[in-house]
């Protein structure tokens, strides 16, 4: 029988059995699933269906097709519970990517990667929004750092795994794929038998919701989408084309990458505690100007594979600052306006992942510095944006120009 616990007994339970446990053991299960399959995306795709730029494009662009319908998870929340619903994404992501390499072909890509991020934008979409209804205020951030490290700690034991038997046991991509998806699957059910049912003290409007007051909040995400595009769609595609790496090399560097991570994940939440949202969202911006600047110079001058490495990994540490997103929104919002804008906020991250991977892949074809070239811009117009954040956040302070032009409510 379903136990309900409301958050506030919460803490009479076992350590292991409380929300923030929850929290902690679908942070590192969602990763087993999703970064085996990135992994070995690139050479998969390559390997058995012949990919080339526009191909991949087209993938990113289906892949990133629930996330633009991620605002569906209003509609679902009528009738099933959020933490049901998340745990039953997962669920989905591990059982898609368990059977991604039966269908080596175009269609078959497709689909297996369309129903895999249907899992897991609907569980991202409802994990961010349990994090932000569970995690006090005054703790968010470094709890969400600590979160992150223990994702990137996970992820790292898939890549040492693919790293130290893909060539030693001659493992297949069917079978990476198999395990990798069934145990994120298992964790999944689980975690829905052995975890309560939290209740929160706030009961989440079930209706979709577009306050003007929140309207900072919505362009940052928008940019920030069309950032994430670039990373993840051209980045890993340009170590393999550009300079040939093989799985186990590329899985070196998001190796390495991951470690780095793994460390500076919690530091980057205490920062974002500590210096505030505006000031770390400014640090990323023009880190990633800089970035995206030097990935483009990596194709127009022909610099070597150890810059565009290095790169790789100051690009993914400075992912890391997107907590202050999170944690920007938490401040300014009314908490019942949590889950839907959760939802909403995913859709409108995700407006530009539709269109944008087709069309960058068509533009890769002719010019792959042109395409990092964009991502600057993109940067530059995120980097004027945060700058609108104010130092002290809060419902009625939402902008500095609120002073000047004061938000109506609603």
């Amino acid at each position: 029988m379903t136990q309900f616990v409301p958050l506030a007994q919460a803490k009479d339970l076992p350590l292991w059995r409380r929300p923030v446990a929850l929290l902690f053991v679908t942070a590192m299960a969602m990763p087993i699933a999703f970064y085996a399959w990135y992994a070995l995306l690139n050479n998969f795709v390559i390997e058995a269906a012949n990919f080339d730029g526009a191909d991949i494009g087209l993938l990113h662009t289906v892949r990133e097709i629930p996330g633009f319908a991620a605002i569906g998870v209003i509609a679902i929340l009528l009738f099933v519970r959020e933490q049901v619903l998340g745990l039953v994404s997962l669920a989905l992501l591990g059982v898609a990517t368990a059977f991604t390499a039966w269908f080596p072909h175009l269609t078959g890509i497709l689909t297996l990667t369309f129903l895999s991020s249907l899992g897991f934008h609907y569980f991202e979409t409802v994990n961010q929004s349990l994090q932000l209804q569970w995690l006090p205020k005054n703790k968010a951030p470094q709890m969400m750092g600590w979160l992150m490290g223990a994702a990137s700690a996970m992820t790292l034991v898939v890549f040492v795994l693919i790293v130290l038997m893909w060539e030693t046991l001659n493992l297949s991509y069917n079978i990476v794929f198999m395990v990798a998806g069934g145990v994120t699957a298992l964790i999944a059910l689980g975690s829905l038998v052995v975890y309560p049912q939290f209740e929160a003290e706030v009961v989440q409007n079930k209706t979709m919701v577009l306050r003007k007051r929140y309207w900072l909040y919505y362009a940052l995400q928008f940019m920030s989408g069309a950032r994430r595009q670039i990373f993840m769609v051209f980045a890993g595609f340009m170590m393999v084309e550009r300079f040939g790496f093989e799985v186990h090399e590329l899985t070196s560097l998001y190796l390495i990458n991951l470690v780095i991570n793994m460390i500076a994940a919690p530091f980057l939440g205490k920062m974002v505690g500590h210096f505030g949202e505006r000031r770390a969202l400014i640090l990323e911006y023009v880190g990633l100007t800089i970035v995206f600047l030097a990935y483009g110079g990596v194709y127009w001058f022909g610099w070597g594979v150890m810059l565009a490495a290095f790169l790789y990994v100051v690009d993914h540490i400075l992912f890391g600052f997107a907590l202050a997103l999170k944690t920007y929104f938490q401040k300014i919002a009314d908490p019942a306006d949590i889950a839907p804008t959760a939802a909403v906020a995913f859709t409108i991250n995700h407006i530009a992942a539709v269109f944008l991977p087709v069309v960058l892949g068509l533009l890769w074809v002719i010019s792959p510095a042109a395409v990092f070239g964009l991502a600057a811009c993109m940067a530059l117009t995120s980097l004027g944006l945060s700058m609108l954040i104010p130092r002290h956040p809060e419902a009625g302070n939402e902008t500095v120009l609120t002073k000047y032009a004061p938000a109506p409510a609603e």
